[in-house]
């Protein structure tokens, strides 16, 4: 097939829909099919490259520390990507997406789209996250002006599939995990240096409201091993300060650092013990990655999160945003050493379940169906 994937941002890698995107191109091309891309930067063989968005300063700020650019519409670029294409396939409900519908639907180009984007990760930015009324008001212009204009629509969990059911999405909604790389497999390594001596509490995400590293900073100051603990937050986000503030209450300095995919890899066969505080979070493939590489999680229960579907016991849970809760279940797994290292290997074992491989057949079955749908339409409309 061919495959056009419309994402705003493609080359930089420092955010969770762009990092699944790359994960996804490659394993498509690996499938045998040709994959190309409308998204910002400099024209490559696999891109048609369109415009970035300019905003102003405040705005500028709001957008890149999200770790996101936005990209200007150009129809010219829809035309050629679809003269192309076999099926065009959008990542997100961005301005791009929502014009380049417009011109998939008139060239009569099969077409699928996904749902990444859910809406806490925009209310939470604004302290609204908690809101019922903010959020279902972006389910509903999510869905009137762009999804529900779809047949086909990848869900990553089937927490969001009911989201989205219950807030009148119409499509065929396919559940279909975003898959683990088999680059994260399990592997246990010597320390580094700046490792040694400590038990290193591991969480990998945005620093952004809906992920709650706070909750983490928090349990780990009070918890009976404090003075054993090193906190490490991989990745980066407006929230910085913020948890640097927090995290002078630590007995230990906080680590706080953004890893490319190689190096963090390196540090998940290093680490203790992971841990997901995700208010909101559509399936989390770095909570899942970790457990893939050996870690033990302990993940935050929320109804507004798929992530607790993969915890195997309740020793594994703890209810969202409760710090105390957590800090009980990180003493137990630091005083339960040997059933740590049983349930690290029951984790990995548990993680094959939704490898990369499996995640896209299924998407190729999608596609092939919106492809199938699109030539009985044409026929229909050239009988009639």
């Amino acid at each position: 097939m061919k495959i056009v994937l419309v994402i705003d941002q493609f080359d930089d890698a420092n955010n969770g829909t762009t990092i699944s995107a790359r994960r996804f191109a490659k394993a498509l091309k690996d499938h045998g099919n040709e994959v190309r891309v409308i998204a910002i930067g400099k024209p490559a063989d696999y891109k048609y490259a369109v415009r970035q968005m300019k905003f102003t300063p405040v705005v500028e700020h709001l957008v890149t520390s999200q770790g996101m650019r936005l990209a200007i519409p150009n129809k010219h670029v829809f035309e050629k990507a679809a003269a192309w294409a076999d099926v065009v396939h959008f990542m997100m409900p961005s301005p791009l997406a929502v014009t380049g519908l417009r011109h998939v639907e008139k060239l009569g180009i099969p077409h699928t789209a996904a749902f990444h984007c859910q809406p806490e990760n925009i209310t939470y930015t604004f302290h609204l996250g908690r809101s019922k009324r903010a959020n279902d008001l972006l389910y509903s212009g999510f869905r009137d002006t762009f999804y529900n204009r779809f047949t086909h629509i990848h869900c990553p969990s089937n927490m969001i599939a009911n989201q989205l059911r219950q807030h009148g999405y119409t499509a065929q909604l396919h559940v279909i995990s975003n898959g683990i790389s088999p680059q994260y497999f399990y592997g246990k390594q010597s320390k580094e240096g700046w490792m040694q001596g400590y038990f290193n509490v591991l969480m990998v995400g945005r620093y952004a409201g809906e992920k709650r590293q706070d909750v983490l900073i928090e349990a780990c100051a009070r918890s009976r091993h404090a003075k054993e603990i090193q906190v490490i937050l991989a990745g980066k986000g407006p929230l910085e300060k913020k948890y640097r503030k927090l995290a002078e209450k630590l007995q230990n300095p906080i680590v706080m650092q953004f890893y490319e995919p190689e190096r963090l890899i390196e540090i998940l066969h290093m680490a203790d013990l992971y841990v997901h505080t995700s208010d909101a979070e559509i399936e989390a493939m770095s909570c899942m990655e970790a457990f893939a590489c050996g870690l033990v999680p302990i993940i935050a229960e929320s109804s507004r999160s798929a992530t607790p579907q993969f915890a195997l016991d309740g020793r594994s849970l703890f209810p969202a945003g409760d710090s105390a809760a957590l800090a009980a279940q990180i003493d137990w797994w630091i005083e339960h050493p040997e059933e740590r290292k049983t349930m690290e290997l029951r984790y990995a074992e548990h993680a094959k379940q939704y490898a990369l491989e499996e995640s896209i057949k299924k998407t190729e079955e999608m596609f092939h169906m919106a492809i199938a749908e699109q030539k009985g339409t044409a026929r229909e409309t050239a009988h009639s």
